[in-house]
């Protein structure tokens, strides 16, 4: 197993109470404090926020905050007890430390890394990380999704209609096949090892998809280890189209 990609600060044990107004979560503390959380995951987050779940929250030190605390974890049971990332903030932080570790062999050749790179023939998105090497090689555009529904083994992206995922996908075709294009979908927990679009909730993302990667989109599914200490990176799941 490859080495800690991420160490969580230290975390506060509790139950998940109620998640409401997509931004909040109260939770009680193993102190029997109740205290209410920040959800970093606008989301609906099917099947991961079931009240009674456990939970691992960070705290700020911030007096400047509103909510000292974020909810970071919450572990499912599902096949068995699995520690689930909510934070949607961390995933591009981590996946940017992985490409400056060059983790990912299917992205070979770059030698400079940016993000937040505006493109799109509107030039009105900004692309998750633009990698560029030498004059002969492709620039590459990747894009990053956190992922957390799942059906047993099988990761799902996305939970819900997502027009903006959709116009994502049409933008990567748009810089095919002058520039390579990736979609690195984040799997925020390590109990899958397959990936398929969400056509049950967005089937137009699913057909753009599978449309895109007719046209060269690169898809990976990372699979990423998740627990209080820490995440690990598990290597790509098998791509279900």
């Amino acid at each position: 197993m490859t080495d800690w990609l991420y160490r969580y600060p230290s975390l506060y044990s509790g139950i998940l109470l109620k998640r409401y107004k997509r931004f909040f979560a109260d939770v009680q503390l193993v102190s029997g404090e109740v205290v209410t959380a920040h959800c970093p995951n606008t989301g609906p987050m099917t099947g991961v926020s079931t009240v009674g779940s456990p939970v691992q929250l960070s705290q700020s030190n911030n007096p400047n905050r509103k909510l000292a605390y974020t909810l970071e974890l919450i572990q499912v049971q599902d096949q068995e007890p699995t520690w689930v990332g909510v934070n949607t903030a961390l995933p591009n932080r981590i996946v940017k430390i992985a490409l400056e570790k060059y983790l990912f062999p299917q992205l070979s050749g770059y030698t400079q890394v940016k993000g937040e790179v505006v493109y799109g023939k509107e030039k009105k998105s900004r692309i998750d990380f633009y990698l560029t090497g030498s004059d002969e090689q492709r620039p590459i555009y990747v894009e990053v999704k956190n992922t957390t529904w799942t059906q047993g083994n099988l990761a799902l992206f996305p939970d819900t209609e997502t027009t903006r995922g959709q116009k994502h996908l049409r933008e990567l075709m748009d810089v095919l096949p002058q520039s390579r294009a990736v979609m690195l979908y984040f799997i925020n927990r390590g109990d899958c090892s397959e990936f398929a679009p969400g056509d049950s909730t967005d089937p137009v993302y699913g057909q753009l998809l599978r449309e895109a990667i007719q046209k060269g989109l690169e898809v990976l599914p990372c699979r990423f280890d998740i627990s209080p200490e820490g995440i690990r990176y598990l290597g790509l799941a098998e791509l279900k189209i």
